[in-house]
């Protein structure tokens, strides 16, 4: 490694080549005033001692106790006296190009936390202004149902019960969205523990049919296993969570699915761990830009719809914090005119 390597110049190796050169410099240039062979000795001697105390003594006192400074603006710890000294006096120190590093890789942690941050932001803008309106629409209804009746609808026997009732299901709707909010708030902070065992999906899959089965006979959907995945594969998770993941699913393809339509729920075994399960539709689709915010909390492709549909746009956000906090991914393809899949792997129970 060559000696002026400036990658690797430290405070000591800096000093030591300039009072070399000024040296060197200077006793060359005594040979000329004195002819003595002792002279160009002493003036180099002389000369490196003093160059090297002084610029040594510089560059640590002043520059390096700037860099100091640096690292107390990019470092958070604080060393004990032990560690100062042993930072200052045993270990070698820094060349600048390796603080100019540090800088650099201390500038670009805070460019991607300002960055989250400001992306953190914008969900949270985007998260209460959704919010408000969530809660503006029922409780508007609601209000107007319960300001008729009390301006003396109250007595009107033909549409005091038609009010009343529709102020319940304003009133239903309330419940179930701060219902969801609870459960999102409780799986993000870990309060809602994952209790595990071993059941069989597709048996799952046939509760959640039966318990849909109105639903979907309503709007005369087909409810369906995929032709060869009716094999039995037992998995390993929370059973009433992983239910509601399913039912959620299920749901939103009914509700948003076309009528006479067909859902489809396949389950593959991808590997000796994981068990991959799907739920198909073959309903409007969902356009490619809406498809990487589908899980986002009150998110929705088409607001019109999902607006007189109903819900509380959090049922594709549950699904994806159930999925996570077992430790597993959740993914979603669509197209528009063809359908939507909504896919999510588990781990496949030693059985």
């Amino acid at each position: 490694m060559s000696l002026l390597n400036t990658k690797n110049l430290s405070p000591g190796l800096l000093s030591f080549i300039t009072a070399m050169v000024i040296a060197t410099a200077n006793a060359v240039m005594s040979m000329f005033i004195n002819d003595k062979w002792q002279t160009p000795i002493v003036v180099f001697v002389l000369t490196f001692g003093i160059i090297y105390l002084v610029y040594h003594y510089t560059l640590q006192r002043f520059i390096y106790r700037k860099i100091k400074l640096i690292y107390k603006f990019i470092y958070q710890t604080k060393a004990t006296k032990r560690e100062e000294y042993f930072y200052e006096n045993v270990l070698p120190q820094k060349s600048i190009d390796e603080v100019s590093k540090d800088v650099e890789q201390w500038a670009s942690q805070k460019k991607d936390e300002i960055e989250l941050l400001k992306a953190n932001e914008q969900f949270r803008k985007e998260f209460l202004m959704n919010l408000a309106h969530e809660l503006r629409t029922p409780i508007f209804s609601i209000q107007g149902y319960v300001d008729t009746l009390l301006g003396g609808a109250l007595h009107d026997d033909e549409v005091n019960v038609k009010f009343l009732t529709n102020a319940s299901k304003g009133i239903d709707r309330l419940v179930r969205l701060v219902d969801d909010l609870d459960e999102i708030s409780k799986l993000e902070s870990g309060k809602i523990p994952v209790i595990e065992e071993s059941f069989c999906i597709q048996e799952l899959i046939k509760d959640v049919y039966e318990e849909l089965l109105l639903k979907a006979q309503s709007k005369q959907v087909t409810l369906q296993l995929k032709k060869g995945t009716e094999r039995p594969i037992y998995v390993t998770a929370d059973k009433p969570k992983i239910k509601q993941v399913i039912v959620n699913l299920v749901d939103n393809a009914i509700k948003y699915g076309n009528d006479h339509g067909t859902i489809i729920a396949g389950c593959y075994q991808v590997d000796d761990k994981h068990v991959y399960i799907e739920i198909s539709d073959d309903g409007p689709g969902i356009a490619e830009e809406h498809l990487p915010r589908i899980f986002e909390r009150f998110y929705r492709a088409d607001r019109s719809r999902a607006r007189a549909i109903g819900g509380t746009g959090l049922g594709l956000a549950i699904v994806k914090h159930i999925i996570e906090a077992h430790g597993q991914t959740v993914n979603v393809r669509s197209k528009q005119g063809v359908g939507s899949s909504f896919g999510f792997t588990l781990t496949k129970a030693s059985v």
